[in-house]
């Protein structure tokens, strides 16, 4: 397979013989789950927004969902795997209808660049809610008002270089950059939400945190715009929070 250009939406290949035999693997019944929760949320629906996760034996290879497929729909077994250097889907569920397997191209060059820079994100959760992108517009982080958002304390990127659809590896590096090295999220200006977990069970239940925190904040900015005055958390008791709460062991268990 040729890696994916910079005019290139998917990532796809034709009916050659499996590269690799990785099931039963319990990656992707694992990636199943978030991907179920996060469709009954606002989502942006379509090509847009996509899972992965690190093969737990084969750490140069990740798992995401396929293209086009809703996320309600993915069952354990639907997912594809690809080399995260490459781009070279080696694995995963064909087409019946194209004998191929199709991935989304930006989400490739996104998930890829973020699983290289950072060895402790094994799997990594984007999509465009419509509170997440509402708040992205913005290019402001989450103030911290509310318990639960203090998950996210000192934990939080802005990625706000908007830069279109990501057609090149540039982006997805400038975004992983902005995550940087130990941010558990980022808000993508104008584009939508991300977050990271050492498993994809943390990962997920902090996007949907992190949703419903763009929306509380939404809701408190408009009450404030007619004169109620917000109350912050101080730094000190957002740490204290975040040190209590934001564990990836207790996040696992959240997920």
């Amino acid at each position: 397979m040729v890696p994916p250009t910079s005019t290139s939406t998917t990532v796809t290949t034709a009916p050659p013989q499996e590269v690799l035999h990785l099931r039963p693997n319990p990656s992707e019944e694992q990636e199943a789950t978030p991907c179920e929760a996060i469709s009954h949320g606002d989502v942006l629906p379509g090509k847009s927004g996509h899972i992965s996760i690190r093969d737990p034996e084969h750490p140069g290879l990740m798992w995401m969902n396929p293209l086009s497929r809703h996320f309600g729909s993915l069952r354990a077994g639907d997912m594809i795997c690809l080399d995260i250097e490459t781009g070279r889907i080696v694995a995963g569920k064909r087409n019946p209808a194209t004998n191929g397997r199709t991935v989304n191209a930006a989400g490739y060059w996104i998930h890829s660049a973020i699983h290289k820079a950072r060895p402790d994100a094994h799997a990594v959760c984007h999509a465009h809610t419509v509170a997440g992108r509402a708040w992205s517009v913005f290019g402001k982080p989450l103030e911290m008002i509310t318990q639960d958002v203090c998950n996210f304390y000192d934990a939080l990127a802005v990625y706000d270089d908007y830069g279109g659809i990501v057609f090149a590896g540039d982006e997805g590096t400038r975004i992983a950059a902005s995550l940087g090295a130990k941010n558990k999220a980022a808000i993508l200006m104008c584009h939508g939400l991300l977050t990271v977990g050492s498993t994809v069970d943390e990962a997920g239940f902090l996007f949907g945190l992190l949703d419903r925190s763009c929306a509380i904040q939404l809701h408190a900015e408009a009450a404030a715009a007619n004169g109620l005055k917000k109350r912050i958390i101080s730094d000190q008791e957002a740490a204290q929070n975040f040190k209590m709460a934001s564990e990836a062991n207790i996040l696992y268990r959240e997920g």
